[in-house]
């Protein structure tokens, strides 16, 4: 087929990876523009999809917006015979969903109708959720409201975003191959009436951990938050971020450091930090950042 690739993170790369592997044709392949990045933020940084497309020798669009007619004109001339989307980051016009013959085909990291929205694997992880999983949804004007064409599912379990999404990423891509291969096996069915939830972006401010809350809860966030942007607390004006911790039986009032490993009470239970990154230095082990940067027993965080 002739395909529009759609998509910006390091989550879209495999599935790009994979429309070629599959013998698709790949006309052109659309990414959010190059950000400021580099070691002093003063260089523009080419998407990881951008980067992929360009060593793959496939056209590369990274307009700001795909509203204006000029757009769109220039979208629909690639006459592709669907666009694959995977995590592209711009709203959709309804022009650019009806241009290619068979529509637009998404890549979404949930099982629909659970977790609509920005940050699924992120939210599926702060919530408990058990299972989740990608699915492959024909997209339409409302927010992944799209009937599903295929899913697959996935235990949860102690996964970090981080390993979360490159299973679902791998997972995905083969999942669209197999739609690809053969549409009317798949033929798109509506999402459930009931279960809708809406995975909100992430907001700065819930990266900071509160000892008030359960370990439960925090442990979540450090695996939700794992690598970017991170779970933190604050202690002697630094923070601390972790990117690893175990729950404890520990008790002790919520914030108080019980030991040396340290071990921080919890409003239920306590948090064992494992690995942890304090800021402007590399990643260390919590028992390595102790012997520089001591946090004594009985300190409140």
């Amino acid at each position: 087929m002739r395909i529009i690739f759609m998509g910006t993170p390091g989550f879209a790369v495999p599935v790009l990876q994979a429309l070629v592997e599959a013998g698709h044709q790949v006309v052109a392949s659309y990414s959010q523009p190059p950000r400021p990045g580099g070691r002093r933020g003063r260089q523009l940084v080419p998407s990881p999809v951008q980067q992929r497309a360009e060593e793959l020798g496939i056209t590369v669009m990274t307009p700001v917006s795909l509203r204006s007619a000029e757009e769109q004109a220039q979208f629909a001339e690639f006459e592709a015979d669907v666009a694959v989307v995977a995590a592209y980051g711009l709203i959709l016009p309804q022009p650019i969903l009806d241009a290619p013959r068979l529509g637009c085909l998404n890549v979404h990291g949930s099982l629909l109708p659970r977790w609509r929205g920005a940050a699924p694997i992120q939210r599926a992880i702060l919530a408990g959720d058990v299972v989740t999983g990608v699915g492959i949804m024909q997209m339409e004007a409302g927010l992944d409201t799209g009937p599903v064409r295929l899913e697959g599912s996935t235990s949860i379990g102690r996964k970090t975003t981080s390993e979360l999404t490159e299973e679902l990423a791998a997972m995905g891509a083969e999942l669209m191959v197999k739609v690809l291969a053969d549409p009317a096996r798949y033929p798109p069915r509506p999402q459930p009436v009931e279960g809708i939830t809406y995975a909100t972006k992430i907001d700065k401010a819930e990266t900071r951990l509160d000892f008030t809350k359960s370990a439960i809860e925090l442990e979540r966030q450090v695996r939700a938050f794992h690598p970017a942007p991170g779970a933190w607390f604050e202690y002697q004006g630094e923070r601390i971020k972790l990117l690893s911790a175990e729950l404890t039986e520990d008790r002790g009032a919520p914030g108080e450091v019980l030991d040396d490993r340290p071990t921080i009470a919890c409003g239920e239970g306590a948090l064992r930090p494992v690995i942890v990154q304090r800021a402007g230095r590399g990643v260390s082990s919590a028992a390595d950042l102790l012997r520089g940067f001591p946090i004594p027993a009985g300190t409140r965080l």
